[in-house]
């Protein structure tokens, strides 16, 4: 059996006064950050950037978890604080991997009013695992993965 399809994605967990904005995503049937495909002619610093924008509504920058090279040329691109292989059961495009690049970003500005759907979540509700009750959601926890990268996105960015 041939190996699944690898697409490249890039996740941005954002980071805000102690909060962090999730939604519940149908598709997988969790509670998420936001992230997507990153594009032909995209690095994936451009890619969480602009997939935050589209899908809450803010603007947010990317927090640098590792130091750059002192070098003028070639050009940098920030490095992910982590790379996830991640199994997607796609009804339309079958089984397959994304190769998840998760950046911590934090706003740049005020913060704005977020889409529908995307919630700041406590870093409090998080630390205690439990179900997350919103109206507009299923009540369901977060997945130990979203809520450990979320720990470690505050500690960078919140202290």
């Amino acid at each position: 059996m041939p190996a699944p399809t690898r697409h490249f994605t890039a996740t941005g967990f954002v980071v805000h006064e102690g909060h962090v904005l999730l939604h519940w995503h149908p598709k997988v049937g969790a509670w998420l950050p936001p992230g997507g495909h990153v594009e032909p002619n995209e690095d994936p610093v451009q890619a969480v950037i602009r997939e935050v924008r589209e899908e809450t509504g803010v603007e947010a920058e990317v927090v640098a978890t590792t130091p750059a090279l002192p070098l003028g040329y070639p050009q940098q691109v920030q490095p992910p604080f982590t790379i996830m292989i991640e199994d997607i059961h796609d009804p339309v495009d079958g089984f397959h991997h994304h190769i998840d690049m998760i950046y911590f970003c934090r706003l740049v500005g005020p913060p704005e009013p977020v889409n529908p759907g995307w919630h700041w979540v406590s870093r409090a509700q998080l630390a205690v695992g439990g179900p997350l009750h919103h109206a507009d959601s299923p009540s369901a926890p977060p997945p130990d993965d979203v809520r450990l990268l979320a720990e470690h996105a505050f500690t960078a960015i919140e202290g």
